[in-house]
């Protein structure tokens, strides 16, 4: 909803005070939604997070498990074709000379085959590990999936049942700013965003601030009873109302 601001000259300072009272009152009830929700959004995205990290985890362990076998299964291959070829060339040689030096290549390759059966071994040791591996990060990956459903289906239904409150009040609150100038609307937005309960505009009560209950001078009481000009804590530096204001409020 596009906000159009009423002139500064054509609201009294009251009707600020009022406003801004009423805008107060909207807000809080869109933080107690807010609440509501609690930490499941983070709750959400934490388990978000984690199914993802456990799915990379799963894929790379899979992935070393096939370039392990692939590398051992290739110098085993490399080394046969190496015999072949020394064994072909050898039915073609000139002298000894040669036909001794083919020999020792062969068995250099007889050696290697050795060494990359060794090699299948400790690769069957590591992959079995691996495996290990995979099968509880696959246990892990299928528990947190799990949670992640239930968190995210008892989100959804909390803010499928706070859904058209919540537009509400947003439209309200909309409204009400666009009753009150720009530079009361942006001190009061820093106001909330310091205060610890998201209250920018108190009533004064049992003569302290209802923000941070410190007490509040007679004179100050009737300058802000009297509605003439803003006035704020020198506390907590929270807007003040007095408690008749309310009655002139509607949520």
């Amino acid at each position: 909803m596009e906000k159009t601001r009423v002139p500064e000259t054509e609201i009294s300072i009251e009707e600020k005070l009022r406003a801004l009272y009423g805008l107060q009152l909207v807000d809080s009830e869109i933080d107690k939604i807010k609440i509501l929700r609690g930490e499941l959004p983070l709750e959400v995205q934490d388990l978000e997070d984690e199914v993802a990290g456990l799915e990379t985890r799963i894929n790379n362990l899979k992935d070393e498990v096939a370039g392990l076998e692939q590398a051992v299964n290739l110098e085993i291959t490399e080394s046969l074709a190496h015999i072949k070829k020394y064994e072909d060339q050898q039915n073609n040689v000139r002298n000894n000379r040669e036909y001794d030096s083919l020999s020792k290549e062969i068995e250099f390759q007889t050696l290697e085959i050795e060494l990359s059966n060794k090699k299948i071994k400790e690769f069957n040791i590591q992959t079995e590990e691996k495996r290990a591996l995979v099968a509880d990060a696959e246990a892990a990956l299928t528990e947190r999936a799990g949670d992640l459903d239930n968190k995210r289906k008892e989100l959804d239904e909390i803010i499928e049942d706070t859904r058209k409150e919540e537009e509400n009040l947003l439209n309200q609150s909309v409204e009400i700013e666009a009753r009150i100038e720009e530079r009361l609307i942006t001190a009061y937005k820093r106001i909330r965003l310091n205060a610890r309960n998201g209250l920018a505009v108190v009533t004064v009560k049992r003569d302290a601030c209802g923000g941070c209950f410190n007490q509040i001078p007679p004179q100050r009481q009737l300058d802000i009873k009297s509605r003439k000009k803003i006035i704020v804590c020198e506390y907590c530096g929270r807007i003040l109302v007095d408690d008749e204001i309310i009655g002139g409020v509607t949520e």
